[in-house]
């Protein structure tokens, strides 16, 4: 297997991209395949701001006002009577900010590739019109999601690696029970007609998800089961001619750090990833010491069967400054060990 690097999910602390970027850099660098942008500003809170922007979209209506100061305050819409909601009326900014942030990027000269986060189309349809209203409006947001993907890769056909965010069908997974499997199955088919629809040769990543709103999970596990569950109903039927880099799998819970009760990993042992997919262990986190780190990492490897990626469970951009830049230093103090060992 390839030697352990460290992936940065998303949101990093920074003011702008290139602050972002640079700080990542200068403690990560050579333990990183690809570097995102930071998605900082109105970006720093996930597709938030996307949302709020969506107030004067003339298709869309509020149906439940939210200020999003936790999950049950969030903004929701309803397609306003006698229109319809098309993909062409979509802007989700993927392609903007992309042409934004590239030009930054590159003059860092890193020799990584460019991250882009893309949230999963049915994930915009649920927080984006709740739960109650998005059946039956997903396929407009699977459009636009699919048009940016398609105008970047025109843009930039090789070095850029799409990172699909997928919450809610990691939650919906998890409170599945003893049906877990046939949810997984059910939603990764979703995911997988709009990686299908991407140009041939992109490349992906997957970020399961369990939320970080406020730096407080949506969902907790029990087990690892769930994740293993999804993971591989993804990676069974993943799409001919896309490649599928990694998954991610979220190993602590927004603020809640990981268990260390070596069952809970035990539902690892049973993950079916293809040749050359790297498992990305999301398990870092401020409120562990790097020893505690490194213990967990040698249970999760020995699990696994092989040395594992390393990555908090979500982005970074809605802890303190200070936690995660400890989580940085916990990722290049585990893949500096690797290396020297």
């Amino acid at each position: 297997m390839a030697e352990r690097k460290a992936l940065l999910l998303g949101t990093l602390p920074g003011a702008s991209a290139e602050e972002a970027m640079r700080a990542a850099v200068d403690r990560l660098g050579p333990h990183l395949r690809q570097l995102p942008d930071g998605e900082t500003g109105d970006r720093r809170i996930w597709i938030v701001g996307l949302i709020n922007s969506f107030r004067d979209h003339p298709d869309l209506e509020v149906a439940h006002e939210g200020d999003w100061s936790d999950y049950k305050h969030q903004l929701n819409y309803r397609v306003r009577r006698g229109h319809q909601l098309r993909g062409e009326s979509l802007d989700l900014g993927y392609l903007h900010w992309y042409q934004v942030n590239r030009p930054v990027f590159d003059q860092l000269d890193t020799g990584l590739d460019f991250q882009v986060g893309i949230p999963g189309d049915l994930d915009m349809t649920m927080f984006t019109l709740g739960p109650t209203r998005m059946l039956g409006h997903r396929e407009p947001f699977r459009e636009a999601t699919v048009r940016d993907i398609t105008a970047i890769h025109a843009e930039s056909p090789s070095g850029v690696v799409y990172q699909v965010e997928v919450p809610a069908e990691t939650v919906f997974v998890a409170k599945a029970g003893p049906l877990g499997g046939i949810v997984a199955a059910r939603l990764a088919a979703g995911l997988h007609r709009t990686v299908a629809a991407a140009p041939d040769g992109t490349s992906f990543g997957i970020h399961l998800c369990l939320g970080d709103l406020g730096h407080k999970a949506l969902s907790g596990l029990k087990s690892a089961a769930p994740l293993v569950r999804l993971a591989n109903a993804i990676a069974d039927g993943w799409p001919a001619g896309r490649e599928l880099r990694y998954v991610h799998a979220p190993l602590a819970a927004g603020e809640d750090p990981p268990v260390t009760d070596r069952a809970f990993y035990a539902p690892l042992a049973g993950l079916r990833l293809a040749e050359g997919t790297r498992f990305v262990a999301g398990f870092l986190h401020e409120d562990r010491t790097v020893d505690e780190q490194r213990r967990l990492l040698e249970t999760i490897d020995g699990i696994v069967g092989y040395p594992v990626d390393v990555a908090a469970s979500c982005g970074l951009g809605r802890r303190s400054d200070e936690a995660a830049f400890a989580t940085m230093d916990q990722a290049r103090a585990l893949c500096e060990a690797e290396a020297n060992a």
